[in-house]
């Protein structure tokens, strides 16, 4: 396959996640390496059918490593999600004589490369980037880690108001189907409660839970939810619902919203980043498409788009057990 592949594509789509950047860096240097050329596309699949090209050059991408974000940029494209519309950018791919591709992004962006690949037979591999890390092959995504500290440090800075005047805050984390960034933050910030959309553990518990911490001495509290928890409440209906049953707390909302998408990458992010962009041009150069290329146990693996999307992560229940001690 590696005489074969002269030109490849690299695009993001979806939200953006931190360390985007530093996988277009690797996925560019990376054809440099094998004397292949690299077009940028901007704006996703909405630039793919508009043929905004240019090509990257291993000078092209300094200095990006440490920027939030994705200099390709991203966007949705309802024109995608047509046959046509897949039908020219296809055309456009061929016209800059493109051989293959690499996607950085989530479930949505895997689900339009496997049309695309199996409508048009362009070889396609993908890099999973979105801070959720709901994305089944990989043990990690690109841009959770860095999310994970932007919450907590949040919630630290929250705790100093929390404890300075006797209040209860509930911190509303990203999280709409996948709770792995309210469970991991919540520990490491020393949450009293978390709710998640994978478990429905009912309000009832939580009331008691405060409860017992308000008769253990405990005169301010800190509750994460995610924004798809289960009980069928936004987070200011939740608020209004403690408020009711518990008179005693004085409670805020705090809704982080897209500020945990924003950043310099943490380095563990720029590392996995580094490491996926190269892996998914070797895999290409290996002859593998339709693949994911992810990190399970520190080691780069290719997992078919299918099995990346299909369904939810199960629930780390060793953490769960872990808030059960802690929160005593």
């Amino acid at each position: 396959m590696l005489e074969k592949i002269k030109k490849i594509g690299v695009l993001t789509s979806g939200g953006d996640a931190p360390g985007m950047n530093a996988a277009i860096r690797a996925v560019t240097r990376s054809c440099a390496f094998y004397n292949i050329e690299c077009i940028g596309i901007y704006r996703g699949y909405q630039g793919l059918i508009e043929g905004d090209f240019e090509l990257l050059t291993a000078r092209s991408v300094r200095n990006i490593i440490n920027k939030g974000g994705t200099f390709l940029k991203s966007a949705r494209s309802q024109e995608f999600r047509t046959v046509e519309g897949r039908a020219k950018a296809y055309k456009n791919l061929k016209d800059a004589e493109i051989d293959a591709l690499v996607v950085i992004g989530g479930d949505g962006t895997f689900t339009g490369a496997i049309h695309l690949e199996k409508e048009h037979g362009m070889p396609v591999v993908g890099i999973p980037g979105t801070i959720d890390n709901d994305i089944n092959g990989t043990d990690y995504t690109i841009g959770y880690d860095t999310a994970l500290n932007t919450v907590v440090d949040a919630i630290d800075k929250i705790r100093d108001t929390a404890s300075s005047h006797d209040r209860l805050f509930l911190v509303e984390v990203m999280g709409r189907d996948a709770g792995d960034i309210a469970l991991n933050a919540g520990i490491g910030a020393g949450a009293e409660e978390i709710l998640i959309p994978e478990e429905d553990m009912g309000i009832e518990r939580m009331l008691d839970s405060l409860t017992k911490s308000r008769k253990s001495g405990k005169t301010s509290s800190i509750i994460v939810v995610a924004e798809g928890e289960k009980s069928g409440k936004n987070i200011f209906e939740l608020a209004d619902f403690i408020g009711e049953n518990l008179t005693d707390y004085d409670i805020r909302v705090s809704v982080l919203g897209h500020i945990q998408r924003g950043g310099a990458p943490s380095c563990y992010d720029r590392v996995l980043a580094s490491k996926l962009g190269v892996g998914a041009v070797e895999a290409l150069l290996r002859g593998e498409t339709g693949v994911m290329v992810g990190i399970t146990h520190k080691l780069v693996t290719s997992v078919d788009f299918e099995v990346a999307i299909k369904g939810s992560k199960p629930l780390d229940k060793e953490l769960r057990r872990v808030l059960n001690i802690t929160t005593i």
